[in-house]
Order: structure tokens, then sequence, then C-alpha cells
């Protein structure tokens, strides 16, 4: 594990043995490739719903005057239901969806002894994360240093994923109109449930996002201020790579390209879904970005740029692909050696040691 960049005199020399890189870098590449090809058969599932050249260039056109905040801007959240003690929240999500398990907006809350005033972490899981065994995990971590954690179930995942449908298999396919407007119900969502908890006493908040949790993550970190760290653990920040490059959407991009949608199209939205378009309003000396060694998806040159671009003091590589199981724990423990946890008061921006 390598923490900061190569000027960042607080790096350190990684603990993991040199000598099994060659058996990591097979491992992961088979790992990441497997898992590629799922994603892609997936996707060919959904080939007769890409988007055609011309309702794409109509909604672009309608978000091309749009700002950010425009983009992401939400109501109240309504129709607030919570049961078990207030551990599970239910509320309507504020975009219009045809299936109606996403028409609800849900969030399971693993709360602390401290109570609701404490401070909340926003674990934002990974695209067809199937399973919350490991994240209940992190939550009790931070539960047992005085923070309240919420694991909200993303858009087309969980309890939202329409009967007949796998995990999160709406989330990204070739209809990218419904891939930017199952982004931006994401994001909104999140921004609703920090209002719901903060009407709980809750003043400051957390985010752990993995993947595409990063990616949604990283552009609530644009629009919120109330942020005490923002770690973002392998997350997509270049929307094009994701598109036209990523090994996980071979069949989107040839099913795009058969539909006659340019990559030049779909530049025209990342001026409001892009990362790199950005910059956390928390600050860069409260980011803790994590790579993979070998990562095929989000590549360490990728999140090296976004550090850049951010300012971000802290970048963690670890030696794995991106499906792993090694970044998230790494992460925690990074955020806990920052002092971000402290619940006495915030910390000061500060270079990790």
């Amino acid at each position: 594990m390598n923490i900061g960049s190569t000027n960042n005199p607080a790096s350190r020399r990684s603990p993991f043995p040199r000598r099994t890189d060659g058996f990591l870098r097979i491992s992961s590449a088979a790992t990441d490739g497997l898992m590629c090809i799922l994603m892609n058969l997936i996707q060919w599932r959904r080939r007769g719903e890409t988007s055609q050249p011309e309702s794409l260039c109509g909604y672009l056109g309608e978000c091309s005057t749009l700002t950010r905040e425009e983009f992401f801007s939400v109501p109240e959240a309504k129709d607030i239901e919570e049961s078990r003690g207030g551990r599970l929240i239910r509320w309507r999500s504020p975009l219009p969806c045809p299936h109606e398990k996403n028409q609800w907006a849900f969030a399971r809350v693993f709360p602390c002894a401290e109570g609701a005033a404490a401070p909340t972490v926003i674990l934002l899981h990974a695209l067809m994360s199937a399973n919350d065994r490991g994240y209940r995990k992190v939550a009790a971590r931070f539960n047992a240093r005085g923070w309240n954690a919420v694991f909200p179930h993303l858009p087309f995942h969980y309890s939202r994923n329409p009967s007949g449908f796998l995990n999160g298999e709406l989330a990204v396919t070739s209809d990218l109109i419904r891939n930017a407007e199952t982004l931006r119900r994401a994001v909104g969502e999140c921004r609703q449930l920090m209002s719901i908890l903060r009407l709980r006493g809750c003043r400051e908040f957390g985010v752990l996002g993995t993947s595409y949790g990063g990616w949604t993550g990283a552009l609530l970190s644009f629009l919120e201020d109330d942020l005490r760290f923002l770690a973002l653990v392998q997350p997509i920040v270049d929307t094009e790579l994701a598109i036209w490059e990523n090994p996980g959407t071979k069949t989107m991009r040839s099913q795009l390209r058969a539909a006659g949608v340019s990559r030049e199209v779909s530049t025209r939205h990342s001026h409001l879904t892009s990362p790199m378009h950005g910059v956390p309003r928390c600050g860069g000396d409260r980011v803790i970005i994590t790579a993979g060694e070998f990562d095929s998806v989000s590549p360490v040159k990728s999140l090296a740029l976004l550090q850049n671009v951010w300012k971000a003091k802290t970048l963690i590589t670890v030696p794995q692909g991106h499906f792993g199981y090694r970044a998230i724990p790494e992460t925690v423990r990074a955020i806990e050696r920052a002092g971000f946890l402290e619940t006495a008061s915030p910390v000061p921006s500060h270079v990790l040691r």
C-alpha cells in the first residue's frame, strides 16, 4: 500500500510482499476478466433498449444549459416511513420511474451508542452488489468509533430491483438516458437521505463509496457542505472511458455504435456527471482515493489524474484488480489513521501521516 502521490513525503513503503506480485497480477486479471464477461452478458440481455441518436440528442440538449446544482436539485423528501425503531427508512424517490420498486428510496441505518446526533457515514455500494455482509462489518467498525452508518440501496439494487431482472441490471446499459437519470436519482436520494438524518439531529457526515457508489459519492461531494471526509474506493471517475474503453462495457459500446451513437455525443453530459468536472466542497485534504494496482476497470492512472484535479493529498494503491477484498479495509484503516473519526471536534485540514 502506498499512501500519497509520488511527490508526497508521507508516502509509505508497501507492506505487501512484492514476491506475490506476479500471482496477484494474474489472479486479478482473471477475476476482472470473468466479471467483465458477466457484465457484458448482462448488457447483451438489454440489447433492445439502446439509446437512439434522435432521443439522446434531445435529452442532451435539454441538459446542456443546466448547472450541476440544477440537474441534481431535489424537493423535500416525501412520504417518509420509518420502521424497526428508525433502522429502516423508506421515502418517495424524487424522480419518476416506470418500475414501482424503484419509485421508493430505501436505506438501512446501523446506529451507534451515541444516538442519532452522532456523525454518520454513508456507505455507497458497487454496481451489481448483491450481498451487504461486508458493508455490515464496515458499519460495525464505524459504530465502535462513535459513528452511525447508513446503507442506502442505490437504484435498481437490493430491495429496489424489479422482479425478473438481475440485481443492478438496469443501472448501466446502452440506454444512456436511463443511465444518466439513474445516477441523477442516486445522487438526489442521497441528498434527501442526508436531509432526513439532519432532522434526526445529525450535523456531520462521511462518505465511503465503492466503484459505482464511489461515482455517486464523488458527485454528492460537489453539492453538500457537511462532509467530514470523502473516501472513494476504485471509483468510476472518467465517464467517457467508462463507456468507450472499459472492458466491462464492450457490449454497450458495440450496441451504441450500431445505433449510430458516437463518442462525441456522450461527452455532452460530462459537465454534469463526470467527477473530473468538479471538486469536493470538503477540500482535497479530506479526500482519500483508493486504487487497485491491477484494476482494468478504474485504472490507477485515471485515479491519479483525479487526485491531481482535486488536489487530493491521499491516494492509496492496493495490490488487487477492480474486484477484490483488500481495498475497503485498507481505506477504513486510512480513515482511522487520518483522525477523521474523532468525534470530539472536526479534524483540521492536514496531510495524512
